[in-house]
């Protein structure tokens, strides 16, 4: 493991202003957003898609890193460059999601554990190779009656140190990601609860396998009430329970935390990440975004339209995204910039 390199790939991908993008998506699911914008899903649709977002100019102001998915990392842009090779040449970090996916829990009606950790040590030093320097994984936790279960928390936590521990020995970052999930009617607190627990079962589980945290992020949910509950917290109150909830429950020496939009709108997304940033807090790590839908969505649909001033059109939705949530960085986004 070399440590000096993995705290600075961390570091850049967190640097002041920047952030991820997560276009990680499945070929199953970006195949479903597709098809549900009118366009016919294939491998080059897909490529097509990604190649034209991809060639946003100056995007790379608000991006430090890109999160691909195994097809993604082996195409070309239009140019016939490979995409690695097209962000190393703009300052942009390539990421991989090395994880194959949530399956059921055995014994656990509704729950999930990711699996992945066969073959990953093989996989990570293929990804490398190729340029990769960060990988990602998620985990899926949801709360219900009776969840999430001790065999939920423990065995995810546990895949999550692993996977970490065996990214950082092959020069990979591990983006650490729990999300706790927004469906059902659970309160704000409730959601606190949950993700404190997760948090703590998984860096304790970190601490055992020798995962070494200034070399690694945290890819967290935001501390909200879930869809159907009645009484929704405040924007403010949001900010403020997840600012005190990774406060208390994520290590010090974490170099940064790259929030996930799950599932809120764009624009919640980005005014809840810009006041945490304004808080009159020292945070100990940078908080940042590792966005897909909430920077994608609208520039997917407008893609979809077809043609060049499609494409153009796309590219200005995302970078505009992008733009704000960089603003959020440090506090300086305000609604009337999104008009």
């Amino acid at each position: 493991m070399d440590e000096g390199l993995l705290e600075q790939t961390a570091n850049q991908l967190v640097a002041p202003g920047k952030g991820i993008l997560a276009a990680d998506e499945s070929n199953g699911t970006m195949s479903k957003r597709l098809a549900a914008v009118g366009v016919e899903p294939s491998a080059e649709t897909r490529r097509s898609y990604r190649a034209n977002l991809l060639s946003t100019d100056d995007y790379q102001s608000a991006v430090s890193g890109v999160i691909l998915f195994d097809e993604t990392i082996r195409q070309d842009m239009d140019d016939g460059s490979s995409i690695v090779e097209s962000l190393n040449a703009i300052g942009i970090h390539p990421g991989i999601k090395v994880d194959t996916g949530a399956k059921e829990l055995a014994n656990h009606p509704g729950e999930k554990i990711t699996e992945g950790l066969d073959g990953l040590r093989e996989r990570c030093s293929e990804y490398f190779a190729m340029g990769a320097r960060f990988a990602k994984w998620r985990a899926v936790i949801r709360i219900g009656e009776g969840m999430p279960s001790k065999a939920c928390i423990s065995t995810n936590a546990h895949a999550l140190a692993r996977y970490s521990a065996i990214c950082q020995e092959q020069g990979l970052v591990p983006i650490i990601e729990p999300e706790v999930l927004m469906d059902g009617d659970h309160d704000a607190q409730r959601c606190y609860d949950v993700t404190a627990e997760i948090l703590d079962a998984t860096f304790a589980a970190c601490t055992e396998q020798g995962v070494h945290i200034p070399g690694a992020l945290l890819k967290p949910n935001m501390v909200m009430a879930g869809l159907d509950c009645s009484n929704q917290a405040t924007r403010e109150e949001v900010a403020k329970l997840t600012v005190d909830c990774l406060t208390n429950h994520v290590p010090h020496d974490l170099p940064g935390i790259v929030f996930l939009s799950g599932g809120q709108s764009d624009e919640d997304a980005t005014a809840h990440l810009n006041l945490m940033n304004k808080m009159d807090v020292n945070h100990p790590w940078q908080l940042s975004y590792s966005y897909g839908r909430a920077l994608q969505a609208h520039a997917l649909k407008t893609w979809a339209q077809g043609g060049p001033e499609s494409a153009a059109e796309s590219q200005e939705m995302f970078a505009h995204r992008a733009k704000m949530n960089s603003l959020a960085r440090s506090g300086d986004w305000s609604p009337d910039l999104e008009a």
